[in-house]
């Protein structure tokens, strides 16, 4: 076990639970910028795939425990699925591309677009579960359409703070 990326997951956990105060005082508004979406993207750049995972199957879960949002089925649900998936797949896309040219943004977009695919196959699931529809227009809005805000925050923000992390040798735990 590795103490110091256990506790990098634990301040990335808390920022997952933090940031949506931000924008949840405009629920619409937070469901654009995806708040949560960060620390787990950047947990799996920092502290590699099993932590990406850990933190980003735990934040939603946690959040609508403690405060009740987002709501547990099927949003919460869904949602650590998903931000699950992108801890797994950035951590384990860039151990093999971390000294690629594009091998930060790379890992970024394959791992939005998986993370993506993943929310709508288990939003289809658990929607079929609770007795309601999830269609192709609902998968589109709510994967794309809606969340263009928060896709191009994380494609401005996230590369510069992994690069800047990178650059100064803090990236290594």
């Amino acid at each position: 076990m590795n103490i110091k990326k256990l506790t990098l997951s634990a301040l990335f956990l808390a920022l997952g639970i933090v940031l949506p105060f931000l924008t949840g005082q405009i629920p619409q508004f937070g469901k654009m910028m995806l708040p949560m979406h960060i620390p787990v993207l950047i947990c799996g750049f920092v502290c590699g795939a099993p932590y990406g995972l850990i933190v980003g199957l735990i934040v939603p879960i946690l959040r609508s425990l403690l405060l009740g949002m987002p709501q547990m089925m099927p949003t919460a649900v869904g949602m650590a699925i998903e931000l699950a998936t992108y801890g797994l797949v950035t951590g384990l896309l860039y151990s093999k591309l971390k000294n690629k040219k594009f091998g930060i943004i790379i890992t970024l977009i394959a791992s939005m677009i998986v993370g993506r695919i993943v929310w709508g196959f288990v939003s289809f699931i658990l929607h079929k579960i609770i007795g309601s529809v999830f269609t192709w227009k609902l998968f589109m809005a709510g994967a794309f359409l809606n969340a263009v805000p928060g896709i191009i925050v994380q494609l401005l923000l996230i590369p510069v703070l992994i690069y800047a992390l990178k650059k100064n040798n803090l990236l290594e735990c």
